[in-house]
């Protein structure tokens, strides 16, 4: 089954899903890497359709694959559309990943979300806490798709040997990220509000929620930068989450986007909005003993994030 470390040099690697933030990020790490990358539109392959997926692995035969698409979004997004977030979630991870199997590709990675944790599972997050509580109502949908590919991961390693891994990235942020005003993350729409307040002289930005939930925020060249350094060097069944291990309140958080954009008006808190799970911070202690750790930080990221905003988000 493993094979560590895991050569990706003169592989051919698959990124499902390169359109989006992270597969973008996966991208340009990879492109450090001497690979075939391997990539395909969404109008050429729908990866929820299972023949479209079948054809093109018979076709393709990567070695290598990084899961990354997935429809995501916000709390708005994940609370409105839930039957979209859960259906096309669960057959992504399930065609890719039956399809992988099918075509003897030799390492697969797949990336959950550290919103499959329980809502109130003691912190820092642990990844043996998965399954041991109900999770977040606004975005359970999303979580549960996620937990299916878990788990379909864990048995495609059990019954069949392959070399199928899963991480946990936490809130990601930075270049390619969705700064749509309703269904953009809480990075992005803080970095939009704060602009827009900023270009328009407005004297108040209200930011959803109480401000007291804590985030831990993950730069996304540093996620994609441990994918590589993951899918090298670690073959377990065991989930490895991916995160800073620092975390900041909402409130805290606001007012870094709000000096990194040069907003210098009032912020307000809007406690009749949902705030979320209380907290999400990654217990990063087993991605630390295998030897990666974050190098971007918090101050540099939102800076790097709203010259991503400037130049490709509005």
């Amino acid at each position: 089954m493993a094979r560590i470390p895991f050569e990706l040099k003169g592989k051919t690697v698959f990124v499902a899903g390169h359109g989006g933030m992270v597969g973008r990020a996966l991208v340009r790490r990879l492109g450090r890497e001497d690979v075939e990358l391997l990539t395909v539109k969404r109008d050429e392959v729908d990866l929820r359709d299972q023949a479209a997926v079948a054809g093109w692995f018979a076709k393709a035969r990567p070695q290598a694959v990084f899961l990354a698409a997935a429809k995501v979004g916000g709390i708005v997004a994940n609370d409105t559309l839930r039957a979209e977030f859960i259906y096309e979630n669960l057959m992504i991870a399930a065609n890719v990943i039956h399809a992988a199997h099918l075509n003897g590709t030799e390492k697969l990675m797949f990336l959950g979300s550290s919103c499959i944790y329980p809502k109130l599972a003691p912190q820092p997050l642990r990844e043996d806490s998965m399954l041991t509580g109900p999770l977040e109502p606004t975005n359970e949908p999303y979580a549960i798709a996620k937990i299916a590919g878990i788990k379909m991961v864990e048995a495609y390693r059990s019954q069949y040997g392959c070399d199928f891994i899963n991480v946990m990235p936490t809130n990601l942020y930075g270049r390619g990220d969705n700064f749509h005003p309703e269904y953009s993350h809480v990075v992005a729409a803080l970095i939009r509000r704060f602009h827009e307040a900023r270009v328009s002289g407005a004297n108040n930005v209200v930011v959803w929620g109480t401000g007291t939930p804590r985030r831990e925020f993950l730069y996304v060249d540093d996620m994609a930068d441990a994918c590589v350094h993951l899918m090298k060097s670690y073959s377990g069944d065991k989930l490895v989450n991916i995160g800073t291990g620092v975390d900041v309140t909402i409130a805290e958080f606001a007012r870094m986007v709000a000096a990194a954009v040069g907003y210098d008006g009032g912020i307000s808190f809007d406690a009749s909005k949902p705030d979320g799970t209380p907290r999400k911070l990654l217990d990063v202690s087993r991605l630390a003993k295998l030897g990666w750790r974050a190098s971007t930080s918090l101050e540099d990221g939102i800076k790097l994030a709203y010259q991503a905003y400037l130049s490709e988000g509005k």
